[in-house]
């Protein structure tokens, strides 16, 4: 389906189809001189390694709600990633793991959760060791609840987050928005009515979700203006919130930059300016300049709008009122609207802003009354909707699929499209799988990137919406989401410039995604997979995908046609693609001669779900040839 790097399939994920057409037989012979060449597909150089499994694993508790420090099963739903880099060089750093829950617990804390360790470099295997520590407040182990109870009042929901590039600083971000307490309490908004059964479920079932307590909530910060502010309990969630992964423990919440759905943001260069990202519709673009260098108690909050002769307008973030009601002061000083904003990251050699656009099937009528109270389009999405015959964004037919790679130059203070998702189809049935497009990209969700070769890649990860208008070819019931490598020196990017590197198992999210400071190896999160799986991949979990050190940007490359008068492939086990030297159709049959698979006009063949083997690959005209995967 997609140009591949190396995809790492915990489970098999990918039928090939067998539906094809009849120009190729079902089963062929293979007797003695019938094929043409034999070509070998070495092993790649990239590997996977499982670092933490949730709800296996044990992480170690401080006193809550009256109860003694011990141990409990780490939360599952992972999501956000972050790293902090070890100075002393005596470890790699720490790794902190964001818990999209929502459920009681009397040893970790009520509403969301959030899991920290320390890792080092195994010298000898290369793999990833999670190290023993002792932290400050006395807990021995491999793995630490962050203590949200007793430093910032609890959690809800933690999704995304920022990692500084400047420092390793890490927020965790409460993304589902909460409107009363009641909405904390049970685990569902009050508005819009969402079913029970959209939400995590805890180990003692649904009536174990939320957060019991909802007292009121008096504020004990750093930060200006919001000291000893006693607020409604569910004003004290939808935050990005610091904290401190080596001592696994809360710092603060960011009550200066509004409550809002936070999902993702990044630091600037000069380590200044904090750009945020929020899933909602409409989302804002929105940013947090400080005084002073690394100090982000205080500065001024900014909301992006694009038509104002300066484009980011000032919110007074020294007055509670208006940052606990942050879209309000968004719609009423104009500001530009967009569809879900979620993973921001900065790309460190230009210090240019990208950011995903997830999208949503009807936005439309989400941002109606926001549009109507004043707050405004991006051009982008104005152009779009006349493009397809809508008569604005905000019309009740309007549609939004696949979403897009976004990028904000802070020069300019311009936002504008990197990629489209895609590629866009019209009918709400899929095209079956022999027909399904060669590069697709939905909903991306997830975004970090990764210096390979000097050269800075964007890392995107899928988050499907649905399975419907071309997000999974027709009869595949699992929404299987990849994770794919862009790089950033393309001008004009297009699908066919995307790499896959990964893909989760059955009913998985794949998010979370940051590199190791060596460069070596990514960390990724597979989020709420079907409990139907094998161990361990029935549970959330971290894992790693080694060997990027080995990567260059000359092997990421399809290679040289050496002969353009006779047809031949060539294999890159970097890869994983067996490129063609001329486009046609072709048919993948296994060594007992049967046809598992038809490709049609294409160049370029995907065998990273191909187990070690010899496969024969026949072209229209009849000429085949042997590929050995190793």
């Amino acid at each position: 389906m997609k140009k591949v790097l190396l995809s790492i399939y915990f489970l098999s994920m990918v039928v090939l189809a067998v539906n094809a057409q009849t120009i190729f037989s079902e089963e062929i012979q293979i007797p003695e001189g019938y094929v043409t060449e034999t070509v070998l597909m070495p092993p790649s150089p990239l590997s996977m390694q499982v670092i933490f499994v949730g709800g296996v694993d044990l992480v170690q508790t401080t006193p809550t709600y009256g109860y003694e420090a011990g141990i409990a099963y780490a939360k599952e739903w992972h999501d956000f990633i972050g790293f902090t880099p070890d100075e002393t060089e005596e470890s790699l750093g720490w790794v902190s793991v964001n818990h999209e829950t929502i459920y009681q617990d009397n040893r970790i804390g009520d509403g969301g959760g959030m899991t920290a360790f320390r890792i080092e470099r195994d010298p000898i295997t290369g793999l990833i060791n999670v190290m023993d520590q002792e932290l400050e407040d006395g807990r021995k182990g491999k793995f630490f609840n962050v203590d949200f109870v007793n430093t910032v009042g609890e959690t809800g929901m933690n999704c995304g987050g920022i990692v500084s590039v400047v420092d390793g600083r890490i927020w965790s971000a409460e993304e589902w928005f909460r409107s009363s307490n009641a909405s904390i309490y049970d685990g569902r908004f009050d508005a819009p009515v969402q079913n029970a059964g959209d939400f995590p479920k805890s180990p003692g079932g649904s009536e174990n979700q939320g957060v019991r307590d909802t007292a009121d909530f008096t504020i004990s910060t750093d930060i200006p203006g919001f000291d000893g502010l006693t607020i409604p309990k569910y004003e004290n969630f939808n935050y990005m919130v610091e904290i401190d992964p080596r001592q696994a423990k809360a710092i603060r919440k960011q009550y200066n930059w509004g409550r809002q759905g936070f999902e993702g943001g990044t630091v600037s260069l000069d380590n200044k300016t904090i750009y945020l990202g929020v899933d909602a519709t409409p989302a804002f673009w929105c940013k947090f300049e400080a005084d002073t260098p690394g100090d982000f108690t205080q500065g001024t909050t900014y909301v992006y709008k694009h038509d104002a002769p300066e484009k980011w307008v000032a919110v007074d973030n020294t007055d509670p009122e208006k940052m606990l009601n942050f879209k309000a002061e968004a719609v009423a000083v104009g500001a530009t609207m967009y569809n879900r904003v979620e993973w921001v990251t900065i790309d460190p050699n230009t210090g240019i802003v990208y950011w995903t656009e997830t999208g949503r099937d009807s936005p439309g009528s989400r941002w109606a009354d926001e549009e109507a109270e004043g707050a405004v389009h991006d051009p982008y999405h104005l152009q779009r909707a006349i493009d397809k015959g809508w008569d604005t964004p905000s019309s009740d037919d309007y549609r939004d699929y696949y979403g897009r790679i976004w990028a904000y130059n802070p020069e300019t203070n311009e936002n504008y499209v990197v990629l489209e998702g895609g590629p866009d189809w019209d009918e709400e049935e899929s095209p079956a799988e022999v027909d399904y497009f060669s590069k697709h990209l939905s909903n991306p969700d997830g975004l970090s990137h990764i210096i390979i070769d000097g050269q800075t890649f964007l890392i995107i990860q899928e988050d499907l919406n649905g399975s419907s208008y071309g997000r999974v070819p027709a009869g595949v019931g699992n929404r299987t989401c990849e994770m794919f490598l862009l790089d950033l020196s393309i001008e004009n990017p297009t699908l066919n410039d995307l790499i896959r590197i990964s893909a989760v198992p059955a009913g998985a999210e794949v998010t979370g995604a940051v590199a190791t400071p060596d460069g070596v190896s990514i960390l990724v999160n597979s989020q709420h997979p079907s409990s139907a799986n094998p161990f361990p991949f029935n549970h959330s979990l971290t894992y790693a995908i080694h060997g990027f050190d080995q990567i260059t940007l000359t092997n990421l490359s399809e290679p040289e046609i050496m002969n353009e008068d006779e047809f031949t492939i060539y294999p890159n086990p970097t890869t994983r693609v067996v490129y063609l030297s001329e486009v046609k159709d072709v048919a993948i049959y296994n060594a007992a001669g049967q046809r598992l698979a038809v490709l049609r006009n294409t160049n370029e063949i995907d065998v990273s779900n191909f187990p070690a083997g010899a496969y024969y690959i026949q072209t229209e005209d009849g000429t085949t040839k042997k590929l050995i995967v190793e």
